[in-house]
């Protein structure tokens, strides 16, 4: 769902993720100050193995929501659901996620998506995601150092 924004005072956070090669495959890593953080990190991350983020200007606001039975099902509802707003209309590539609802007693997310339709020409085409994958999937949560990490195989 579409919904409004402002332009006014947008400031896109520090990038915290990282490709690492897998076999067949690629491994996101994302990590950051919160568990939240961590998993708009490793969205985000996904976006950009998809095409040049730099290229990407924020012009629309769709919101999305996932849910899980656990927290590793939540991260991987919450990638599919980005990767399916890439991959149907509006065909939207994001390059600031934040996530608004983020509740471990229910594992629900809601999430802001920022960006735009992606447009050959104007954004480099870079690797297709086919699919989010459980394997070898890691959620670290070290609260006492302040250290959350998120790893996921794409499948590519």
């Amino acid at each position: 769902m579409e919904v409004e924004f402002s332009k006014d005072n947008f400031l896109l956070p520090e990038t915290k993720y990282e490709y690492l090669d897998h076999t067949a495959d690629v491994q996101l890593h994302g990590w950051g100050t919160s568990i939240k953080e961590a998993f708009e990190q490793c969205g985000v991350a996904m976006f950009g193995y998809m095409t040049e983020l730099e290229y990407v200007s924020v012009e629309q606001c769709f919101e999305i929501e996932a849910q899980g039975d656990d927290l590793e099902g939540l991260l991987f509802h919450f990638l599919d659901e980005l990767l399916f707003l890439f991959s149907a209309e509006p065909y939207l590539v994001c390059k600031k996620l934040e996530i608004t609802k983020f509740d471990l007693e229910t594992f629900e997310i809601v999430c802001r998506c920022y960006g735009e339709p992606f447009e050959l020409g104007k954004h480099p085409q870079g690797t297709e995601v086919k699919a989010i994958t459980y394997s070898a999937m890691q959620i670290v949560q070290d609260q006492e150092a302040g250290n959350f990490e998120v790893f996921v195989i794409i499948d590519i």
